[in-house]
């Protein structure tokens, strides 16, 4: 965009269109419960396994408290100065209202701002990524030969980022009142299916008592209440059970070159992870109706995996009938291979469901809580993003802070906590945490599920699922509009002020947006996007299956002839998606604390100080954000399960950026001349 068609800031500014209800919404959008249930629940799951998943619901009012003393700190400033920037602008204004901290005011006011495009210039990126995931398992529902819906396809997913991420800033650009007609649609949207989804879920849990015929997962991923065989095929070909652990998995042993078991002197079967099955001799055969045994389709290792109709073999009762399956809550803790490439290896105690409602609602145990509200503050930012719409607002010294308080009140204090609440007491057998840590959409597979049992086929329960999936791609759409707008102001208020360059401070001639911010943050966006889809199934989301879920025709086509990794491979890659988050989160946290100081420091010497509102709750907001943020650093080397690669990767790209930053400020100070100290007091500013 060439530079006449921009308006400086000292002539134009941005319209005043938003009220209160306007300002919550924005807000609201980037909170937005409806799309991270559906897509933060499986890193939950993963994060600190295998017991942490425990914890999960207590672990978000963990986070939820933080993040409300942090509201408060942003409410009660954004009272004395309402303007774009958010913390940025605050951090100036602040320190220049004091009698002796004036001289910081540039220093704080450049750190503050740096610290937010961590936050905000990565956070939207993340948000592509995962709509990226989202949309990669949505085709594959749609086009299953083509698509696989354990693994995206990459070419698919990086397509995607540029086109979304592009088409999100193209909103942005238009203006914030139609942001705000979008936003509006798409809560009122996404509240609504995520309450269905609760209530449907909660009943669910309630109608399925204990040993009650229920629904499980098939190897396919489709809703079943049958109990699945497991067969392998022998010298005649025909259908043998063989030998599994206590979960029903394969054990698998030696062989020789042709596939033959080997024994050892003792005669006995050597355990090998790469063997074969062994046939069970206590196992039952599967006749058909003329009394001969099923053939199948022989799948790599010489299971039968389905019958003639392409169905899968059901297990047989003592009777000879269809074997149903039925849902249990007892012992929801299991002994676990703790390696998934060793089936019959040391087992460790897994966490997979609860027993009753109060364990939903359990903290269980102190680090559990931590490591899940470690990672609930991803989806619980955001509601600070409204006070850098000062400029926009009707009243913003009234409704702002209001909005800070309302859209985190009513996004996490309401809503999280339901769905959160429903979706682990949904919890059972038939799908545990340990099946949810493995899938790319556990809150798809929960609708799939009780879509099928409310609507009476697997084929409703589908339509259910995907109708649900739509709304979450809508809340998507929403919440990276909304950080998108956010972070491109905050570079713009920068910008005007030249703490970075000066063409991020202009607006549009006809529009008033700051657009040059908008697209470098859209390519930004689209970049870092690409970055979470590529390792997006490394580390602690590899799986053993990620071997054998390509099919053959998938495997030739297009769409996965790059970026698709063994497990042993990706085993050693940090999870870029989870690595991204942190980094993202890392910024929060800081941002965060940060914004805490620097209320502390605005009510110093103010008329209005309270004691409690100014200094207690912003100390236990600073205070409880840099533990969050060390917890990160120093719980992999304490807490079982949790990975190292993928925080100090996000560590190790917070401090680039914090000495970059550095770095900048003072050159571009000494090219410009000004002072990294204010030497002198100017006149009185702020409210």
């Amino acid at each position: 965009m060439a530079d006449s068609d921009t308006s400086p800031p000292s002539v134009s500014g941005p319209k005043k269109t938003l009220g209160l209800t306007g300002l919550t919404i924005n807000a609201m959008a980037l909170i937005a419960p409806g799309a991270f249930l559906w897509l933060t629940f499986a890193p939950q799951a993963q994060t600190g396994a295998p017991m942490a998943g425990s914890g999960m619901w207590f672990g978000i009012v963990v986070a939820l408290a933080l993040c409300m003393a942090t509201a408060i700190a942003y409410a009660e400033l954004a009272k004395l100065y309402p303007g774009a920037g958010s913390s940025y602008f605050f951090a100036e204004q602040a320190f220049l209202s004091k009698t002796h901290a004036f001289r910081f005011a540039r220093v704080a006011k450049f750190i503050t701002g740096w610290a937010s495009h961590l936050y905000y210039w990565v956070y939207p990126g993340v948000m592509v990524g995962v709509t990226a995931i989202l949309s990669a398992y949505l085709l594959a529902q749609i086009f299953p030969n083509t698509f696989n819906p354990a693994i995206g396809s990459p070419l698919f997913m990086f397509v995607f980022c540029i086109v979304f991420a592009f088409g999100v800033a193209y909103i942005a650009f238009r203006g914030v009142t139609g942001t705000t007609g979008v936003n509006l649609a798409i809560n009122v949207i996404q509240i609504t299916a995520l309450l269905i989804f609760s209530v449907m879920a909660f009943s669910y849990r309630m109608k399925h008592v204990e040993g009650a015929v229920a629904f499980t997962m098939d190897p396919d991923g489709n809703p079943t209440d049958k109990v699945i065989a497991n067969f392998k095929a022998d010298n005649d070909g025909n259908p043998v059970a063989w030998k599994v652990d206590d979960k029903g998995v394969p054990l698998t042993f030696k062989a020789d070159d042709k596939g033959a078991l080997v024994k050892d002197a003792k005669g006995e079967l050597t355990p090998d992870p790469k063997g074969v099955p062994a046939p069970d001799e206590k196992g039952k055969f599967v006749y058909d109706d003329g009394g001969k045994p099923m053939h199948g389709e022989i799948a790599k290792d010489g299971t039968i995996t389905k019958d003639d109709k392409k169905d899968w073999i059901v297990a047989l009762d003592k009777d000879g009938k269809e074997q149903s399956f039925t849902i249990s809550y007892k012992d929801p803790v299991t002994k676990v291979p703790a390696d998934a490439a060793k089936p019959d290896g040391d087992k460790v105690d897994t966490f997979q469901y609860h027993a009753e409602a109060s364990s939903v609602v359990a903290p269980h145990n102190f680090s559990y809580a931590i490591i899940q509200a470690c990672v609930a503050i991803l989806i619980l930012v955001g509601f600070e993003s409204v006070t850098s719409m000062g400029e926009e607002a009707l009243d913003a010294k009234r409704d702002i802070p209001r909005a800070v308080i309302l859209s985190l009140a009513i996004q996490g204090g309401f809503c999280y906590l339901i769905e959160y609440f429903a979706a682990n007491y949904f919890l059972n057998n038939g799908y545990p945490m340990t099946t949810a840590a493995g899938s790319s959409a556990p809150i798809g597979d929960m609708m799939y599920i009780i879509g099928t049992y409310y609507f009476g086929s697997v084929n409703a329960g589908w339509w259910f699922m995907m109708i649900q999936a739509g709304t979450v791609f809508l809340a998507l759409i929403g919440t990276t509009l909304s950080c998108l707008s956010t972070g491109a102001r905050v570079t713009y208020a920068m910008g005007r002020d030249e703490e970075v360059p000066s063409h991020f401070g202009l607006l549009h001639g006809k529009l008033l947006t700051p657009h040059r911010a908008i697209w470098s943050l859209a390519a930004l966006s689209a970049i870092i996007g690409i970055v979470c889809c590529a390792f997006y199934l490394c580390g602690p989301a590899a799986t053993a299956g990620l071997d054998t879920a390509l099919t053959d025709a998938q495997k030739a086509g297009p769409w996965y002839k790059f970026g698709v990794f063994s497990y042993a491979t990706a085993q050693k890659f940090p999870n870029s998606l989870l690595a991204m988050g942190l980094a993202s989160n890392f910024g929060t946290f800081v941002l965060y604390m940060i914004t805490c100081l620097i209320a502390m420091v605005a009510f110093k010497e103010h008329h209005s100080f309270n004691g409690f509102k100014h200094m207690v709750v912003p100390i236990f907001g600073l205070v409880a954000n840099l533990l969050c943020m060390l917890f990160y650093l120093i719980g992999p080397f304490m807490v079982a399960g949790m990975s190292w690669k993928e925080p100090y990767c996000a560590l190790g790209l917070a401090a680039f950026w914090g000495i970059y930053g550095a770095i900048y400020f003072m050159s571009s100070s000494k090219a410009k001349g000004k002072s990294v100290m204010i030497e002198s007091k100017p006149a009185a500013s702020g409210a």
